[in-house]
C-alpha cells in the first residue's frame, strides 16, 4: 500500500501551478450525457475520482478517451449512444458524485437505475434533495435493493425548493431541467463556483441558465442540446491546500491558477494567521511569519470558509500562537483528522462533535499517522511539512483521489518528500 514519507522543518519557496478542479470536472462529465456526439474536457486532472467516472460513462454506452489518445489532461466523451442507463455499485461505491449521471439519464433516455452512492466516511451526505427535485420535475422515483430507479417519459419544469444547499443536488437538477419542458426554477440552490462552471458549459451546450452564483437558478428547458469543447477551471481547494502549505511551513509561494474570488473567505482566514498575500499575474503569492497567529473559523457553504479546507487550516493552527476555535457546520464527523495530528503533538480537544479547540504548539513531532478522508490527508501532509523528523502518512489513496501527485508538487516547492510503499499502521 502506497504511504507517503516527510522529512519535515523546511519552509517551502518557489512557484506551484494549480490542477483541473476535480468538483467541476465530475458535473461536467456527467453533462455530457446530455447530448449525442463528442464533448472534449481540457485541464481535467488525473485523480482516481475522474478514473471512475469515465469508467462509469464508458459502462453506461458512451466511448470515453483520454492521455495519448487526444492529449495530456484532456478528455473526450462520445455520448452518441447510452445503451445502459445504469450505474452499478462498483462503479458507484467509492465515490458519491457518481449520482451526477442520474439527472441526464433521466433527461435524455427517459429512465436510470443508479447505485446509492458512497465516499468518503465523513457523515451521511444523503441524496434526499436530488429525488426531490427530480420528483418535482416529474420522474417516478423508486428505491429498492440499493438502487434509485428514475423514470419520466419527458420531464417538466417545476419550482423546486431545497431544504439546504446542496451542489451536487443543485448540479444534478440544473442538468435535468435542461432538457425538461417548460420553466424550472431552483430555490435555496448552491452558489460554489463549479456551480456556476457548469452553468456555463450548459450554455454552450445550448441550454437556458440563468442566476448561476445566486440562490435562485432559472432554467428553460430545450428540445436538444449540442456537445462541447471547454477548459476546466483550476482547484479552487488545491489551491488553498498549497497556500496553507506555504503558511504551515513558514513558506514563500506563488500558486498558479489560484483565484481571489473563489478563495475569498479562506484568504481573509490565512491573512488573519499572519500570512501576506498578493494577487500576482496568474496567481496568488503567499509569505508566511515563521508561526501562524491564532484564528477562528466557521465553515459554511459557499461563499462562507469551505469544509474542504477546514482540516488543512486546522494543521496550519496546530502550530499558531494562542488557542484557535474550529466549528463545522457542514458536514459531521469531519474531525477525523484531530486523532491523528494529536500523535504528531498538537493539543486539540473536540467539544460536542462539531467544535474542537485547538491550542497551538512551538512543534510537531514526525509521527506513523493514518488518512481518513480526502482532505484529512491533505492536513496530516501539511503537518508532517511542519514536524520534527520523519512523518509517514498511510492509506494515500484517499489523497489520491483529490490531488494529482501532491507530493511531486511539493517536492517542486523544496519539501523533503517521497511516495513509498509501506504496510498499514
Amino acid at each position: 500500500m502506497d504511504a507517503i514519507e516527510i522529512q519535515g522543518g523546511r519552509p517551502l519557496k518557489g512557484e506551484v501551478t494549480v490542477s483541473g478542479s476535480k468538483n467541476a470536472t465530475l458535473p461536467q462529465i456527467a453533462a455530457a450525457l446530455l447530448a449525442p456526439g463528442p464533448s472534449i474536457f481540457h485541464n481535467t486532472p488525473d485523480l482516481a475520482d475522474v478514473r471512475t467516472m469515465g469508467r462509469l460513462i464508458a459502462h453506461l454506452g458512451a466511448k470515453v478517451s483520454r492521455g495519448a489518445e487526444v492529449g495530456p489532461h484532456t478528455l473526450r466523451v462520445d455520448a452518441s449512444e447510452l445503451p445502459r442507463p445504469e450505474a452499478p455499485y462498483d462503479l458507484v461505491r467509492t465515490m458519491r458524485a457518481a449520482v451526477l449521471v442520474l439527472g441526464p439519464l433521466v433527461a435524455r433516455m427517459g429512465r436510470a437505475r443508479v447505485s446509492l452512492p458512497g465516499g468518503c466516511a465523513i457523515g451521511a451526505r444523503p441524496i434526499d434533495q436530488h429525488l426531490k427535485g427530480l420528483s418535482a420535475l416529474g420522474a417516478q422515483i423508486e428505491l429498492s435493493h440499493g438502487y434509485v430507479e428514475a423514470k419520466a417519459k419527458r420531464l417538466r419544469g417545476a419550482k423546486v425548493l431545497f431544504d439546504l444547499p446542496t451542489v451536487t443536488g443543485t448540479e444534478n437538477l440544473m442538468m435535468a431541467a435542461a432538457l425538461a419542458d417548460g420553466r424550472t426554477v431552483l430555490e435555496n440552490s448552491a452558489r460554489e463556483p463549479e456551480v456556476c462552471a457548469l452553468a456555463k458549459v450548459l450554455v454552450r451546450m445550448g441550454a437556458r441558465v440563468e442566476g448561476a452564483g445566486t440562490s435562485v437558478v432559472t432554467i428553460e428547458g430545450v428540445r436538444e442540446l449540442k456537445p462541447v469543447e471547454v477548459d476546466v477551471i483550476p482547484d479552487r481547494i488545491e489551491a488553498g491546500t498549497l497556500l496553507c502549505a506555504a503558511l504551515v511551513t513558514g513558506g514563500d509561494v506563488l500558486v498558479k491558477g489560484a483565484l481571489e474570488d473563489d478563495l475569498d473567505a479562506a484568504l481573509g482566514k490565512l491573512r488573519e494567521a499572519g500570512a501576506t498575500i498578493t494577487s500576482e499575474p496568474g496567481g496568488l503569492r503567499l509569505k508566511a511569519p515563521a508561526r501562524p497567529e491564532a484564528v477562528d473559523f466557521i465553515t459554511a457553504p459557499f461563499p462562507g470558509f469551505p469544509t474542504d479546507l477546514q482540516a488543512q487550516l486546522m494543521a496550519c493552527l496546530s502550530v499558531a500562537r494562542g488557542a484557535s476555535r474550529v466549528v463545522e457546520t457542514v458536514f459531521e464527523n469531519r474531525f477525523m483528522h484531530v486523532q491523528e495530528l494529536r500523535r504528531m503533538g498538537a493539543e486539540i480537544i473536540v467539544d460536542g462533535g462539531h467544535t474542537a479547540v485547538v491550542r497551538g504548539v512551538e512543534r510537531l513531532s514526525g509521527a506513523g499517522v493514518m488518512a481518513t478522508d480526502l482532505r484529512a490527508s491533505a492536513s496530516l501532509v501539511l503537518a508532517g511539512l511542519r514536524a520534527e523528523g520523519t512523518t509517514v502518512v498511510h492509506r494515500v489513496y484517499h489523497l489520491d483521489r483529490g490531488y494529482e501527485a501532491l507530493e511531486n508538487k511539493l517536492l517542486g516547492l523544496g519539501a523533503r518528500i517521497r511516495r513509498i510503499r509501506a504496510p498499514g499502521p
